[in-house]
């Protein structure tokens, strides 16, 4: 996926979780933030951050904040981010020959990201955008979700009743280790996505390469469960 109007900035503070204060060409922006997770490991002050500049004129907000540098590392932030490039990913054949790719299905009580045919089967597959990273180790979710261990019980029951059945964690930057469920801040999370695993969910992970304009998923990451 790629961006278009992107500006640099030096990130200043964060408010609150929708907005930031973001220096641009020496003036002082408030930018809306696209991730309302807590990213503060991303988002230091004196952070070298990039800035997509809206073409609406009404907006409250000039610029949506995208694209961090992390120590050698950019990091996309954008939460909307991993499903597109998921979308691009599934149709490009990064699962093979996949047909009747559609975005937000309903099964049962759960709505998924996509649904597809792979070898004949009906499939569904839920995309989680992974942040938090340090010393190359991913871990996710950054914060507690109810909705995340939701999608992966409607994933379980999906693979129970014969679909097939997709987790995939879109890590939003090259060249980590790898992936862990972040036991410490969701254990539930954790244990759900154990018992998806063993109920026939495959869990994948992938990297991204990342510009301060784009970003493409790459490479398979291991994960560690």
């Amino acid at each position: 996926m790629q961006y278009s109007n992107m500006i640099p900035g030096k990130f200043l503070s964060r408010p609150n979780r929708f907005v930031a204060k973001v220096e641009i060409d020496s003036q002082v922006h408030t930018v809306h933030v696209k991730n309302t997770g807590r990213c503060r490991e991303l988002l230091t002050p004196g952070a070298i951050v990039w800035c997509q500049k809206s073409s609406n004129p009404n907006r409250k907000t000039q610029f949506d904040l995208i694209t961090v540098q992390k120590g050698d590392r950019l990091i996309n932030m954008d939460s909307q981010a991993p499903n597109i490039a998921a979308g691009e990913w599934l149709r490009a054949g990064g699962l093979g020959e996949v047909q009747n790719v559609k975005a937000e299905t309903v099964h049962g009580d759960s709505r998924f990201d996509f649904s597809f045919t792979l070898d004949g089967k009906r499939c569904f597959l839920e995309v989680k955008g992974v942040t938090l990273e340090q010393d190359g180790v991913c871990a996710f979710p950054d914060a507690p979700t109810e909705r995340g261990v939701k999608h992966l019980k409607g994933l379980t029951q999906a693979a129970k009743d014969g679909f097939g059945a997709f987790v995939l964690f879109v890590i939003q930057m090259p060249d980590v280790k790898y992936l862990h469920p972040n036991d410490l801040t969701d254990p539930a999370f954790g244990a759900a996505l154990r018992e998806a695993s063993a109920n026939g969910v495959t869990v994948l992970a992938m990297d991204c390469a990342v510009t301060e304009d784009s970003m493409e998923i790459r490479l398979p990451v291991l994960v560690k469960l």
